[in-house]
């Protein structure tokens, strides 16, 4: 076990930042990129498997480990580390996504979030100090406060109905935190707004609040890359230096690269292990597509310079085979190998930035993608 949670900001290259954040179950090199454990677990890939890629934190989702199999369930049996066999440090989601996301029917008052379980329909309320709660017995190092997430396109007025509802329960959620959580533990802020005038307001009130970390939150939601982009730019400004900035959702290895450039600390998304089930691998080459004809009689591996194993060992050939016979360890290997590629990708961004090299090493990994794959034989 490590200390209280702490975050230390080590380099600087223009607005790219190295840093470390020490949980009470272990440290976190940042840029971090977190894959996503929604329900206690990266789908298809063990602990061992997601430990071997260099992933020092994973993601826990919420809504989805509420109504199952439920966090008192999992607080009896020793919480959501000794439940899925991970004992690196879990961030976990405060559920409003998914709420947004997932259920037909909802209502959102002052109060509470309440809708329909997409399970079995059953009415739940989900107020800020219950998405606190849930967090906690889970026993989660980083906790999130409850937000609104407005299905887009919305009205600026609804955007700014939905942060001021957001700021408020950010409120609650902190003071629920501060009774229920166990010291040590961080609960992070969610800036939202649809301008940079609604998000400034955001980022300030959230500021005046003290979070131990802030996150931008209503992005990836299929704005081009470009906005998202811009906002980032606009937003990090707004935020305390001496605090890990986390940007929710995001995204490609392209995203990535270029909200580090922008100030960005952190990062989850879905991508690496949902593309790599669909036969979709990342690599320094750009993305592959395995299941392209032309690479069923490719006997050279995906990467042979990969500093992971599982990219040099395994032929295009046969990685074209199981994904074409839809065997699951088509799914295991290319989620393995695309979690591999960007920790690797975060850990070369990490060491450009103490050596002061950011902006040739951004250059070099696009050269590599834009040039694209190897020749087929």
């Amino acid at each position: 076990m490590s200390g209280p949670f702490s975050f230390s900001l080590m380099a600087t290259d223009c607005a790219a930042r190295r840093g470390e954040f020490v949980t009470p179950h272990g440290r976190v090199q940042t840029p971090a990129f977190m894959p996503v454990g929604t329900q206690g677990t990266v789908k298809g890939l063990s602990p061992d498997d997601v430990r071997g890629t260099g992933t020092e934190i994973v993601l826990g989702n919420t809504y989805h480990l509420m109504l199952r199999p439920g966090a008192e369930r999992v607080a009896a049996l020793g919480g959501l580390h000794k439940f899925m066999n991970w004992s690196l440090p879990i961030l976990t989601d405060s559920g409003g996504f998914q709420v947004m996301s997932l259920s037909e029917l909802r209502k959102v008052d002052e109060r509470a979030v309440t809708f329909r379980s997409h399970l079995d329909g059953t009415m739940i309320e989900l107020t800020p100090e219950r998405a606190i709660e849930i967090q906690v017995l889970l026993g989660a190092d980083i906790a999130m406060q409850l937000d609104e997430c407005l299905r887009l396109p919305a009205s600026r007025q609804g955007i700014d109905r939905a942060m001021q509802l957001s700021l408020r329960w950010a409120e609650r959620s902190k003071r629920a935190f501060e009774i229920k959580a166990r010291k040590g533990h961080a609960l992070f802020g969610i800036i939202q707004g649809g301008d940079p005038t609604l998000r400034s307001r955001s980022a300030r009130a959230l500021t005046d609040m003290d979070f131990q970390g802030y996150a931008i939150g209503g992005l990836a939601v299929g704005e081009p890359q470009e906005v998202m982009l811009r906002i980032v730019a606009e937003t990090t400004p707004m935020l305390p230096a001496e605090r890990p900035r986390y940007l929710m959702g995001v995204g490609t290895p392209h995203d990535l690269i270029e909200a580090v450039a922008r100030g960005i600390d952190m990062f989850d998304c879905v991508l690496p292990t949902r593309n790599g089930r669909h036969g979709m691998a990342f690599t320094r080459y750009g993305a592959i597509n395995l299941a392209n004809a032309r690479h069923a009689n490719d006997p050279r591996p995906l990467d042979a310079e990969s500093p992971h194993p599982t990219a040099r060992t395994y032929s295009r050939a046969y990685l074209h085979h199981l994904i074409k016979a839809n065997e699951i360890l088509g799914a295991v290997l290319l989620s393995t190998i695309n979690l591999a590629y960007y920790q690797t990708l975060m850990a070369g961004m990490r060491t450009a930035i103490v050596a002061r090299r950011f902006a040739a090493f951004r250059e070099y990994i696009m050269e590599g993608w834009e040039l694209g794959d190897l020749p087929a034989l």
